[in-house]
């Protein structure tokens, strides 16, 4: 049952957020964005391994096997709110480790739910109609103003295995705690995380989650290669966001044998300082330092076969 003091500490929590947006978004703007760590080289990779580069925020490039899939793109400067001549919302912090021109052609591109930082309709109005997208449920027309139409919801525990050039790939939409409403009334909106299998190798791409028990049960199935995890924004997010710690607790419970910790360094929306979650991450796999797949923006794992 909530108590008095409850609504009193949220709305301190709001203003204290309020302030914190108002300063990101005006005295903050116009600081410079920091180029990022490494620069991928994505035309060099081998079609016959399984290579993915954290390109900032929630976007990673991945070459499984010879498809090309794209996750959250997230290209510009800043993210929010488009109006015209000008975006309200937080400013990067990093630059993108490669600018779109700089991308293969994508395949597919996987949407997690319908946040700004998630789905960035900036970003995806630059992709022509080729790549297949697969989304979260009732977020297609947020895709209405873009190229793109080869569209699939896809709600918990149901999958997919669209037809690209370089072969077929099996896509489950994976139970993530978190919520998708993009403004304050359209709370109808799902949120996903993603398994991908393909010649036998999984990748899990878990979206935004805060801790759940829920990926216990990928590991009915087999081993994870690699798990996509998002690591930052708790702070005081919580609810709707995982520690760097719960992070790991969620990849071991599927049997992940490699995590890549995302979500973090590029847009500050939330209060802990900006080096904390990745140095906590790799304190935690500190007896495991094997495990980490990256840690930096722009750098590329190569999965060992």
């Amino acid at each position: 049952m909530e108590t008095l003091e409850q609504p009193t500490l949220r709305n301190s929590r709001v203003r204290r957020w309020l302030r914190h947006l108002w300063r990101e978004w005006t005295i903050e703007s116009w600081r410079p964005i920091a180029p990022a760590f490494a620069k991928p080289e994505p035309s060099e990779w081998d079609d016959a391994l399984v290579t993915s580069a954290w390109i900032g925020h929630a976007t990673v490039l991945i070459n499984f096997f010879g498809i090309k899939i794209l996750t959250d793109p997230a290209l510009f400067p800043r993210i929010g709110i488009r109006l015209p001549g000008f975006t309200i919302g937080p400013r990067r912090l990093t630059a993108p480790a490669l600018e779109f021109h700089e991308l293969p052609k994508i395949d597919l591109i996987l949407l997690s739910h319908a946040h700004f930082d998630h789905i960035d309709t900036r970003t995806l109005r630059r992709f022509d109609a080729s790549p297949k997208v697969i989304t979260a449920p009732c977020t297609r027309d947020l895709l209405r103003w873009t190229r793109l139409r080869n569209i699939t919801e896809l709600h918990w525990d149901e999958h997919t295995s669209p037809q690209t050039s370089a072969g077929k790939i099996d896509i489950v939409a994976v139970p993530v705690k978190h919520w998708g409403a993009r403004t304050r009334r359209d709370w109808h909106r799902g949120y996903n995380g993603y398994l991908l299998e393909r010649k036998g190798h999984r990748i899990l791409f878990a979206g935004d989650t805060a801790f759940t028990n829920s990926f216990a049960k990928l590991r009915a199935n087999g081993l994870i290669d690699l798990a996509i995890m998002s690591i930052g924004a708790y702070n005081p997010w919580i609810h709707s966001h995982c520690t760097p710690e719960q992070a790991i607790e969620m990849a071991n419970a599927a049997d992940a044998r490699f995590i890549m910790p995302v979500h973090h360094q590029t847009f500050r929306l939330s209060f802990e300082p900006l080096r904390e979650p990745i140095e906590r991450f790799e304190a935690a796999l500190r007896n495991q330092p094997e495990r980490i797949a990256l840690c930096e923006i722009g750098e590329t794992f190569v999965l060992p076969l």
